[in-house]
């Protein structure tokens, strides 16, 4: 019956009782719906996905170096009631429906090694320690890195990382120009940093113990510079047309609204465009434990 479901979602992804029509129409021998759902508890206890999961990463051949791919989305449901699953949350598309998270896991090449649905309240980033401390204890591998952007980082989840015994490589913006390469610029007067240029710093393990060594890497991008600043002239083109009314006010941080009088936001421009912060430098990863 599993067998069932998974090839009618395949073939046609529809509702559970609408796969028994997509089987009919394949030449299968459906089951009932009453005994589809009858059976559907079995799918339901965690020795039944743990023992799917360790056969999906045979099959996928996990080695001593391997890849796996983790991301987490949003279904959302057309009704008004919501229950211990289906929540409100957090959503792309700003919907207020009640809604699950899925996680899933696959290998390079796509194929599926653990999924499950969650409450829909929580955000990207309170997933992804849980889901790799699931995938450190299910799947046939000794050591785990997580590497992971800017979506899935917080400080928690570099906590709960470093906690479960986890390496990770976390990708994330640089708000402010890092010490080694202000102090390269500084030595370096009149030169700009090139494409590509790689600066790395160590930050040792705390003296009491709460955490690992970290390695702060950072790199530049002459193209993601280009990108940054042609945004900001493309906000503040937009800034000038709603002050002059020729458009309504939206989201722009270069608009000051001061009841119903607007004005241009001279210190978000001053903020955005200051020496540095257009120079498309991105603090690339913190590595634990401590290798450059």
């Amino acid at each position: 019956m599993f067998r069932q479901l998974v090839l009618a979602r395949i073939i046609e992804p529809t509702s559970k009782q609408d796969g028994l029509r997509v089987l009919a129409e394949a030449g299968l021998e459906a089951v009932s719906y009453p005994t589809l759902k009858r059976h559907l508890k079995t799918f339901t206890p965690a020795a039944f996905p743990d023992q799917l999961t360790h056969a999906l990463a045979l099959r996928a051949s996990l080695g001593p170096s391997s890849l796996v791919l983790f991301d987490v989305s949003t279904l959302y449901f057309e009704t008004d009631q919501a229950d211990d699953l289906r929540r409100p949350g957090r959503s792309k598309k700003r919907r207020l429906d009640p809604q699950i998270t899925v996680e899933l896991l696959t290998d390079d090449a796509g194929r599926p090694l653990l999924g499950r649905g969650v409450r829909g309240q929580r955000g990207r980033e309170t997933h992804h320690a849980a889901g790799d401390q699931r995938v450190s204890g299910r799947l046939p591998v000794k050591n785990v890195i997580v590497v992971a952007g800017a979506g899935m980082v917080s400080e928690d989840n570099m906590k709960l990382l470093d906690a479960a015994g986890l390496g990770f490589i976390l990708g994330a913006w640089m708000p402010e120009i890092p010490y080694c390469t202000a102090s390269w610029k500084k030595y370096n007067p009149g030169k700009e940093y090139e494409h590509g240029q790689f600066f790395a710093r160590p930050w040792p393990a705390s003296p009491i113990g709460q955490r690992k060594d970290y390695w702060y890497c950072y790199r530049h991008s002459a193209d993601r510079a280009h990108r940054t600043l042609r945004g900001i002239d493309e906000q503040i083109a937009k800034a000038e047309k709603a002050v002059a009314g020729e458009i309504p006010v939206k989201r722009n941080r270069f608009v000051k609204l001061s009841g119903a009088a607007k004005s241009l936001n001279p210190a978000a421009h001053r903020e955005d465009t200051r020496p540095g912060w257009h120079q498309g430098l991105c603090h690339e990863l913190a590595i634990r434990p401590g290798l450059p």
